[in-house]
């Protein structure tokens, strides 16, 4: 059996959202996203942890060229969405509500199809120190 290993890169950006679900009335929104309604917006300073696991290659030892994947997420992730406002300024967002979870799946689908297949892949994102999602879980 082949040894697999995890090999992680830690990014960040910083993006302001609003939550909010332009079906239910506003004080339906209050009650369900609160301060995060905010119709004016509010930021975070998001924290992105991209794993891969898979099979070192015999010739490198890499499972993935760490620097390449950087430049990846910096290329797919951070130039799209740093200092955005995500529900105005992206199109990946136009249609579906910025919350944690979706950001996660949305990050997953723009790296997934840069990374090669036999590799596994997991996206990590802090919106705060204490609150974070995984995707997939």
């Amino acid at each position: 059996m082949q040894k697999k290993v995890s090999v992680f890169r830690h990014e960040h950006f910083n993006a302001a959202h609003r939550l909010y679900n332009p079906a239910w009335t506003d004080e339906k929104n209050d009650a369900v996203f609160g301060k995060c309604n905010n119709p004016s917006f509010h930021g975070h300073n998001y924290e992105l942890v991209v794993k891969v696991t898979g099979v070192p290659d015999a010739a490198t030892g890499y499972v993935m060229d760490l620097k390449m994947l950087s430049d990846l997420i910096h290329r797919e992730v951070h130039d799209r969405f740093d200092h955005k406002n995500l529900n105005l300024d992206t199109e990946e967002f136009k249609n579906i509500n910025p919350t944690a979870e979706n950001i996660a799946i949305v990050i997953y689908e723009l790296l997934r199809p840069h990374i090669d297949a036999d590799k596994e892949m997991q996206i990590r994102l802090y919106e705060t120190p204490r609150n974070f999602v995984e995707y997939p879980a």
